[in-house]
């Protein structure tokens, strides 16, 4: 089965227009899917699949914890009128003002770039974040690509950094339970501190994204079995943003019996 529950539009920090997004799933035979933006719905609305393809409302939520960027997924949230509501704006606050500090930080670092550089590359999206600053910097021709902009000006120690502020994942999780949603820890393996899957685990934690491109094999095999040790489905996800950085595209092939779980609590 090939499913894909992790993917973002222009509405966030992706390229591609929502129907755009959808399409793609579709020629690439994704079964399954979810768009889930940073810190928004607003996606959805904005685009049509066949009957064939089952589409799964979603969203992630940034949220940092014990020195780890920690994002927490959520599936069938409510779109609107929920408890979620107020966690969203307060994180799209958060990001805005981290963006201008990271542009002062890098201007006093002798890089010619301003808020409003930023604001043209982010063009609708409701959520700033750092790939909106690096592609400012690649416009601009300071940087030559993402991953350049990233490596030497925009992470830690370097002179664009700016820490995020965001709320920590218990208080995402809990709103995202609040809005009717399941709660699904994004890329445990970019974690510094795998025991925070543990702790999430008894804050109502629902489930694991256990297949991500860049989970090795070892990463797979202890991601299920702290699915199975704490009884939580299993998901899959491309992270897809741009198919000039992920070559790969979108969906990911799983066996049934994986993902089952996930799909009946859908």
């Amino acid at each position: 089965m090939i499913v894909d529950f992790h993917s973002h539009t222009a509405e966030s920090d992706g390229t591609l227009h929502p129907q755009a997004l959808a399409d793609f799933m579709v020629e690439r035979g994704v079964e399954w899917f979810s768009i889930s933006d940073h810190d928004t719905l607003s996606a959805y609305g904005q685009f049509e699949t066949p009957r064939a393809t089952r589409v799964v409302t979603g969203i992630e939520i940034n949220t940092t914890y014990r020195g780890n960027e920690v994002h927490v997924l959520g599936y069938r949230v409510e779109r609107s009128g929920s408890p979620l509501d107020t966690m969203i704006a307060h994180n799209r606050a958060e990001r805005a003002k981290r963006v201008e500090k990271m542009v002062a930080q890098l201007r006093r670092a002798g890089y010619g770039i301003t808020y409003d550089d930023v604001l043209r590359e982010a063009t609708d999206a409701k959520a700033l974040g750092r790939p909106h600053v690096g592609k400012a910097l690649i416009a601009l021709g300071i940087a030559p690509d993402i991953e350049w902009a990233f490596r030497n000006l925009l992470r830690g120690g370097k002179p664009g950094y700016v820490p995020s502020t965001h709320v920590t994942p218990h208080q995402a999780i809990a709103a995202i339970e609040a809005a009717g949603g399941i709660a699904v820890l994004a890329h445990p393996g970019r974690l510094k501190d795998r025991a925070i899957i543990d702790e999430l685990a008894g804050a109502g934690l629902r489930g694991l994204e256990v297949f991500y491109p860049s989970h090795d094999a070892d990463d797979v095999r202890a991601f299920r079995e702290k699915a199975r040790r704490y009884g939580l489905v299993m998901t899959a996800g491309s992270d897809f943003h741009d198919i000039r950085y992920h070559t790969q595209g979108v969906g990911v092939s799983v066996d049934d019996e994986d993902i089952r779980a996930f799909l009946e609590l859908l």
